[in-house]
């Protein structure tokens, strides 16, 4: 049994039911869960460890709901840099396929680093391409070695060009081999029981790289052992215009058909998607990983967050592949996703003053990257400071000349001043960062080792 009581907080933020933000705040946590919450005078005196964390604002730990931890090997390419969702991927494809095993480790322990400093403790991942040996097992051990949650989804790609696909048939597999893996990892790593640090996702990749069989028998092995389901849709118009030109269906009227509508399945990005596909999404308890810094780095458009919302949608934050948007920031992601609603509201006729649509607000992104995020990966132990769940939080120093002059209001000056990173990152109760330094890798040594392996990527 071991203990950890935190303690003096300028402000904690519960993002509970009630939405607490309690002044001197603190938690008494036992063996990784949270025991007691509240005012530090109300807690215990005594814990195995304490840490006073006078002058910090502790939040959630932010949950990350989509990304593609290899392509940090693949930022900026010069080709890619100005292109659309399609030609991006046609360019990066053939690099993608040279990717090792060492490359999904070494990337993952790069993207966790990333997700950690930026205030995430939980991450889902997904990886959909295998070659020269790759596993996800790979990913899965990585992970395991940086100590934050993963949730790693088992992707695939079975639809190649000469079978009307975008990817080459280098970069596919057959479903045989897809379904008999994916069974094996459900088998070998999935954890349903609160506090998991690691679950299995089944995530064939797009409607444009996988076949309907495929995606049908996803769907039922899912079923059969109780995980989630996700893949990308309704990403950009391109993609709509593939469905109903193969299929003969919109990507939503797709997925009805392949049996992917339910509480088990989130999409990322959910662009292009109409009133009637916003409220079936509600209805049937689909979730959406939103990732706004990926949208408008490939011109894909701005998903409808406040529509969603108001539907009863449950919607994450997703920092998407490191490829697209080139950082793994949650934090950066949550301010970005606050202003890119608030200008689809103002081209929709919204002003500040209050007249049209309601403006979106600090603490609605910080409740998609804390409860919206838990709720998509369907973690009740998570999201929220609450007695009986997870332990997993982090604190941002308030006394740096970020935030100088903002703390008026210290929960919205997070968002909205420039993003920076934590003091503090608990996860389950242990410490992953402490003031600020990365305690399960070695940054600098480790950078060196990814750009040798991202400049023999670009070289061969």
């Amino acid at each position: 049994m071991t203990t950890l009581l935190v303690r003096n907080a300028t402000l904690l933020v519960t993002m509970d039911d009630r939405r607490r933000e309690i002044p001197n705040g603190g938690l008494f946590i036992r063996d990784g869960f949270i025991e007691q919450v509240g005012s530090s005078s109300d807690l215990p005196i005594e814990a195995d460890e304490i840490l006073d964390l006078s002058g910090q604002l502790i939040l959630p730990g932010f949950i990350n709901t989509h990304h593609h931890f290899y392509q940090t090997l693949t930022r900026a390419v010069p080709a890619a840099q100005n292109a659309n969702l399609f030609n991006w991927l046609k360019t990066l494809y053939p690099i993608w396929a040279r990717l090792t095993p060492e490359d999904i480790y070494t990337s993952t322990q790069t993207a966790l680093a990333e997700l950690a400093l930026s205030g995430c403790t939980t991450a889902s991942d997904h990886l959909y391409l295998f070659p020269n040996g790759s596993r996800l097992d790979d990913e899965i051990e990585a992970a395991q070695s940086m100590g934050l949650r993963i949730h790693a989804s088992r992707g695939s790609m079975s639809l190649g060009e000469s079978k009307g696909g975008l990817p080459p048939d280098s970069v596919v597999d057959s479903e045989e081999k897809i379904l008999a893996d994916s069974e094996r990892l459900i088998l070998k790593y999935h954890d349903p029981k609160p506090g998991a640090m690691v679950q299995i996702v089944l995530a064939p990749c797009s409607p444009f790289s996988v076949t309907s069989e495929l995606m049908r028998e996803s769907a039922k092995l899912a079923r059969k052992y109780g995980v989630h389901l996700h893949t990308h849709l309704a990403e950009t118009q391109d993609e709509e215009q593939f469905c109903l030109e193969t299929v003969g269906y919109r990507p939503v009227d797709y997925m009805q058909a392949v049996d992917w509508i339910g509480e088990d399945v989130w999409f990322a990005h959910s662009v292009w998607v109409n009133k009637d596909e916003v409220q079936l999404y509600a209805r049937t308890g689909c979730g959406v990983a939103h990732c706004p810094s990926s949208n408008m780095r490939l011109a894909s458009g701005i998903a409808p967050v406040r529509e969603f919302l108001a539907a009863g949608v449950k919607v994450g934050l997703g920092v998407d592949g490191s490829a697209s948007n080139d950082s793994s920031h949650m934090l950066a992601e949550a301010r970005q996703a606050m202003l890119l609603a608030r200008l689809r509201a103002g081209i929709e006729g919204a002003s500040l003053s209050g007249a049209g649509p309601e403006i979106f607000t600090a603490r609605q992104a910080l409740e998609l990257a804390t409860r919206g995020g838990a709720a998509v990966l369907g973690r009740k132990d998570l999201g929220s400071l609450e007695v009986g769940k997870c332990a997993d939080f982090v604190s941002f120093d308030l006394n740096q000349l970020d935030y100088a002059g903002a703390l008026h209001d210290p929960v919205a000056a997070v968002v909205f001043c420039a993003p920076t990173r934590v003091s503090y990152n608990i996860v389950g109760g242990r410490i992953i960062i402490r003031k600020g330094e990365l305690l399960t890798l070695d940054v600098p040594s480790h950078v060196e080792k990814h750009n040798k392996a991202a400049k023999r990527l670009m070289n061969r």
